[in-house]
């Protein structure tokens, strides 16, 4: 993953929790070397899935828990770290925003020549529900999407209710959310 997502777990953490917490968590996952992520360098997935698991016992949380705690805060940090215009022209809603994730992820990717993005697919079931199908070749993030529809959630103002309807580990090939809005 890229540094860019290092560094969002550390300012979520440093916000939530204080520096001297991310530090024991950096201790913790042995990575107490590193003293920055840079975020335009790939860093192997196994950093990130250290710092999860660290942070998970340094405040006694799940790693779901923590994934979805991360998930809503991504939303605010990348649009804080310079990705706001992008995430504007995604869409004045959630609806339209989660059709053009993959669009978004696109663009993304001319700047992150590495980026293995997820894909997204919705379908509106109402007029303030959808279906969301998630595909990734990294396993265990449904949480973190969770999280994420949470964030956008307060992003445009809605209040947003999301259940997991299918899952990977239960035998599907993909994550399948019900979002209500």
């Amino acid at each position: 993953m890229y540094g860019l997502v290092n560094k969002a777990i550390e300012g979520m953490v440093c916000t939530h929790f204080g520096e001297q917490t991310w530090n024991e968590i950096k201790q913790k996952a042995e990575l107490e070397d590193i003293d920055f992520f840079v975020s335009m360098d790939a860093y192997p997935d196994d950093v990130t899935h250290r710092l999860v698991r660290a942070a998970c016992g340094v405040l006694g949380m799940s790693s779901e828990e923590v994934l979805q705690a991360f998930g809503e805060y991504w939303v605010t940090y990348t649009a804080e770290e310079g990705y706001g215009e992008m995430l504007e022209m995604a869409g004045d809603n959630l609806p339209e925003f989660l059709n053009n994730l993959d669009n978004l992820h696109a663009r993304l990717g001319l700047s992150f020549p590495e980026l293995k993005p997820p894909s997204f697919e919705s379908e509106a079931l109402d007029s303030n529900t959808l279906e969301l199908h998630y595909r990734s070749t990294r396993q265990g993030l449904a949480p973190m999407v969770m999280g994420l529809l949470k964030g956008l959630g307060g992003r445009f103002k809605q209040k947003v209710e999301v259940q997991q309807k299918g899952s990977r580990e239960s035998g599907s090939d993909h994550d399948t959310f019900v979002v209500k809005y």
